[in-house]
């Protein structure tokens, strides 16, 4: 590699000797957050990942190899499922069926899409408001990545404790240096340098507890759960569908401006889309959750400016491992909270960053009052804790932002159609 950091890009292969070190990068950035879902709803992890690794590599099928993206354990669907989980009229193999409704749903979308083409999208998200939704992905993550650090208090932490602040630092600290000194090939794989990095220092502070690894059975196969369907859980889960499918649009919007390729066209928002729907029917006819594109891995690429599909793919083989070979499962689940908060802290911000891109990219000008008032009314709303309750499910964050969003594109577009917009008129006109 030369002095200047290499892209590596989306079709491109890698010695092995490379890919290895850099699929495992990928696992590592997904794995704390996809694990957590699985075990939110009490149930065991393994077939979790085997289905994220799996629903990966369909992924990768369906848009034939040009949209990177690992698919992960999606949070959209906890507080409708859990509700179900702790139904004693439903369970978890209620939430399965809905979880396969809502794969359905996608594909549906999907097809849709298809033939509708995505011309829309510029009219219902136009620039203006798809660049603070996707700031927002990361944006939301914020607190989490802090949280995990130790900066703030929680249900994880109710006391501030200098050794989590200790390793956070360091391992943060490592993730920029990787990212403004090394060269070649040590700046492909940064974050797994400040990952190992942090790893090390919580080592030495105590802070690592191998209990996990030394109970974990060598082999076992997946505990597959098979879904039971009722009118009533499907109503209570499919409303999430639309965090998804708006989380989704904008995943691909930031995977492109980081790329440099417009995924909306090419492979197609709709096979993306499609990809995504059949991994959630699947894991929801095995027991396992439904998935969503991660935006853990999109930092990565950010950050390492590696796109190619078959590090991505790497990954994804190697989480099929780890549902069958405990140990090593066990051994990942021993990084502490505040190593993998500090890498958080990076790479969401790159997702955050990446919408402002997107903002400078499309010229988008703020002498319009639409767009700054666009710009202002979705950002505000995705940050300000603002919700409304449909039934069960809550629409907050970047879904309700996206909601927003849709609703000022569609009247601005109304607007102009029936020749009112005051920034339409000639200059000469104006008084």
């Amino acid at each position: 590699m030369s002095k200047q950091r290499r892209i590596i890009q989306v079709e491109e292969r890698v010695p092995l000797a490379q890919g290895i070190p850099l699929s495992i990068q990928h696992t590592f950035a997904m794995f704390s957050a996809s694990v957590l879902v699985p075990w939110l709803f009490g149930i065991n992890a393994s077939v979790v990942l085997l289905m994220n690794g799996i629903g990966t590599l369909i992924f990768i099928a369906v848009t034939k190899g040009k949209a990177p993206a690992y698919l992960g354990s999606s949070f959209a669907f906890l507080s409708p499922a859990l509700l179900l989980i702790n139904d004693p009229n439903f369970g978890y193999r209620y939430a399965l069926g809905g979880f396969v409704m809502t794969g359905l749903i996608f594909c549906l979308v999907a097809i849709i899409i298809k033939f509708a083409g995505i011309g829309w999208i510029d009219i219902v998200l136009p620039p203006a408001a798809m660049g603070p939704v996707v700031a927002l992905i990361g944006l939301e993550l914020a607190g989490t990545a802090a949280s995990n650090g130790g900066l703030i208090l929680s249900d994880t932490y109710t006391s501030i404790n200098p050794k989590f602040i200790a390793v956070f630092m360091i391992t943060i600290l490592m993730a920029v240096i990787g990212q403004v000194i090394f060269k070649g090939f040590a700046a492909a794989i940064a974050i797994l340098i400040s990952i190992v990095t942090g790893y090390v220092a919580a080592l030495m502070l105590g802070l690592i507890d191998f209990t996990p690894v030394v109970e974990a059975h060598a082999f076992g196969m997946p505990n597959f759960t098979f879904p039971l369907f009722n009118l009533t859980a499907v109503l209570i889960v499919i409303p999430a569908s639309l965090t998804v499918i708006s989380e989704h649009i904008g995943h691909q919007v930031v995977t492109s401006e980081i790329v440099g390729r417009d995924l909306l066209k090419d492979p197609g928002l709709h096979r993306s889309l499609f990809a995504d729907g059949i991994s959630t029917t699947l894991s929801g006819l095995t027991g396992a959750v439904p998935t969503t594109t991660y935006g853990e891995n999109i930092g990565v690429m950010a950050v390492t400016k590696v796109y190619s599909v078959w590090i991505i793919g790497g990954a994804a083989v190697f989480s099929i491992l780890l549902a069958f070979f405990a140990p090593a499962s066990a051994l990942i689940s021993t990084i502490p909270a505040p190593v993998m908060g500090g890498v958080s802290f990076l790479l969401y911000g790159m997702i955050a960053a990446s919408g402002i891109r997107l903002i400078v990219d499309k010229k988008v000008n703020y002498a319009k009052a639409r767009n700054l008032a666009m710009t202002a009314i979705v950002f505000v709303t995705g940050l300000s804790g603002a919700f409304i309750q449909i039934g069960d499910v809550k629409l907050t964050g970047m879904c309700l932002a996206t909601i927003v969003g849709i609703f000022l594109g569609v009247s601005f577009y109304i607007i102009d159609k029936l020749g009112i917009a005051n920034d339409t008129e000639e200059p000469d006109s104006l008084q």
